[in-house]
């Protein structure tokens, strides 16, 4: 069950399963990011268009109106006849086609040099500590304080 909440005349806030979700209907937008993506209410926006009683219509995008699809389909599309029916002018009948001049080099692609941290970019190094000892400067293995083995 979807919680809607106003914030403002256009702002909500839609809680659902424990998340929080911010739509705005006046920019058409909410926080789950597919009414933007898609240009077509998202759950979250379904549930405040229901609870103020609005139609949908308006906040759906052009493209998904019956008239728009409509207009696709006006423009009839031929398919292409047998290729032995194709009229080929000769200009571009005896034109030969060579492979491009570029060659790609061979071998795998070199990656780009990563970015350094500030932390490096300032020459700052973090201090090794021994987990036996506690001592900064060495590891466990090169512990002289360690409890010898017998």
């Amino acid at each position: 069950m979807k919680q809607v909440v106003p914030s403002t005349e256009y702002i909500y806030n839609v809680t659902d399963d424990g998340r929080s979700f911010v739509v705005c209907l006046k920019n058409k937008t909410c926080s789950c990011g597919r009414f933007q993506y898609e240009e077509i209410p998202c759950e979250h926006a379904w549930a405040v268009l229901k609870r103020k009683s609005l139609v949908a219509d308006g906040y759906c995008s052009d493209l998904y109106k019956p008239k728009t699809v409509l207009k696709i389909y006006e423009i009839p599309i031929y398919p292409l006849p047998d290729v032995a029916e194709w009229v080929i002018p000769e200009y571009i009948m005896y034109d030969e086609v060579r492979p491009p001049k570029f060659k790609r080099p061979q071998g795998r692609p070199k990656n780009k040099p990563r970015s350094k941290t500030k932390r490096e970019l300032l020459g700052l190094k973090g201090k090794h500590t021994c987990s036996t000892c506690g001592v900064a400067g060495h590891n466990r293995r090169s512990c002289r304080n360690r409890p010898q083995e017998v």
